[in-house]
């Protein structure tokens, strides 16, 4: 197989990898990968996607290979964050021609948005009467969270039940799509929510304690790591893996809600059986890869085994792209997760206007006001330039263009 990768070689440190032909690569995220790579756990080297871009810790759109420990941080706080997409029997022809309908359906069947931060304000991004559907779920959640939080009591303190089947904010979304042959699909994008958030802040912090007690001197303090057979080790992944559990039931749960919406709103039948793909992109996974058995934790990064389906969106006015893995070992088998950023949302909110996110968003029903602006299209990375850069890590097998958007 052709390899389509930089290689970034520096004396005592793991090499680097990267996928970036093409795509910006800032100088602070390429810190951030040096950082990583002078830490002894990595296995191997650490390979780096094209939507690569500084995050708190770990870089974002990074896959780091670890032996015998794992670095929370690396993980992050969205825990299980990801991707979730189902084909539908539906035409473009079988649409409405004004989608407000739809969106307002998506909008009234799902919590999202931010949490309200005054003092018993309400929260419109939860549930206040537990839906049928997100209890009987729960429910198969429940034991193993009590098992948790009986050895990490603070975890309990966390928006649980009532954050299941739920969007969130920032970048996560859920959109109606139409692919190249005018077929309608549903698209979603969220993680595991103020509880994965708690496990991961959790964590992290202690992590840091173990790092201080044991006078261990790092690069940056967030890469912070827990040793295989230390105290907390067992417990984090334990709480990770429920966590990732619970990231896709989530997405499962709104997937089933955004489907019986617009079945509402289209007087047509139609099915959701063809396709469905479910995907984490902030996560761990035990895997074997170069004679080792690790953990690999993408951050922002999806995996793509030969033949595994992936999911990889771009900006709310930009096309994504249905994906098939083509098994690439250099990459430790993944993908990028989407475009990446190309700036901060405070960076966006300073250059643009309502104005441009109007223009960014033409053809696209969604809400084009001012706390959306930091989605703008123009902060992302062009994502047909990502796509282009990982050839020889993925196949397109369909490209999706969203009609309807939805943001938390």
């Amino acid at each position: 197989m052709c390899s389509n990768y930089n290689v970034i070689e520096s004396e005592g440190r793991a090499t680097i990898k990267a996928w970036t032909k093409g795509v910006p690569f800032e100088d602070k995220a390429q810190e951030q990968l040096n950082n990583i790579a002078s830490m002894s756990l990595v296995h191997s080297h650490i390979a780096v996607m094209p939507d690569v871009h500084m995050g708190k810790g770990a870089t974002i759109g990074s896959v780091i290979p670890s032996v015998d420990a794992v670095i929370p941080a690396a993980v992050g706080v969205d825990i299980g964050c990801g991707m979730v997409a189902t084909k539908t029997t539906l035409s473009a022809s079988q649409l409405p021609d004004n989608l407000s309908g739809i969106r307002s359906a998506f909008e009234a069947a799902i919590p999202h948005g931010r949490s309200a931060r005054a003092r018993g304000a309400r929260d419109k991004g939860a549930w206040h009467n537990i839906p049928d559907v997100v209890a009987v779920e729960w429910k198969k959640l429940e034991a193993r969270f009590e098992r948790i939080c009986e050895k990490h009591p603070a975890i309990r303190k966390s928006n649980h039940v009532n954050h299941l089947g739920t969007m969130g904010t920032g970048n996560h979304f859920l959109e109606l799509c139409l692919d190249e042959n005018n077929a309608v699909w549903i698209m979603l994008h969220s993680g595991s929510r103020g509880v994965g958030n708690r496990i991961g802040t959790y964590f992290i912090e202690l992590a840091k304690k173990e790092m201080e007690r044991h006078q261990i001197n790092l690069p940056d303090r967030d890469l912070a790591y827990l040793e295989e057979g230390s105290e907390y080790f067992d417990d984090y992944v334990e709480a990770v893996e429920w966590a990732q559990d619970y990231a896709a039931k989530n997405r499962e749960i709104m997937m089933i809600n955004a489907i019986a919406a617009l079945r509402k709103q289209i007087p047509t039948a139609f099915s959701t059986a063809e396709l469905a793909v479910n995907c984490h992109h902030n996560y761990i996974s035990r895997e074997r890869h170069f004679g080792k058995d690790c953990f690999v934790t993408r951050k922002g990064a999806v995996r793509a085994e030969k033949g595994e389906m992936g999911i990889i969106p771009g900006s709310m006015g930009a096309r994504s792209f249905i994906v098939r893995g083509l098994g690439n070992p250099e990459s430790f088998n993944s993908c990028s997760h989407g475009a990446g950023r190309v700036m901060s949302r405070t960076q966006a909110k300073k250059i643009y206007n309502i104005k441009d996110q109007i223009e960014a968003t033409q053809g696209v029903e969604c809400r084009k006001d001012e706390s959306v602006i930091d989605e703008i299209p123009h902060a992302y990375k062009d994502i047909d330039k990502v796509m282009e850069a990982q050839k020889d890590l993925v196949e397109v097998v369909y490209t999706l263009k969203q009609v309807v958007c939805v943001k938390g």
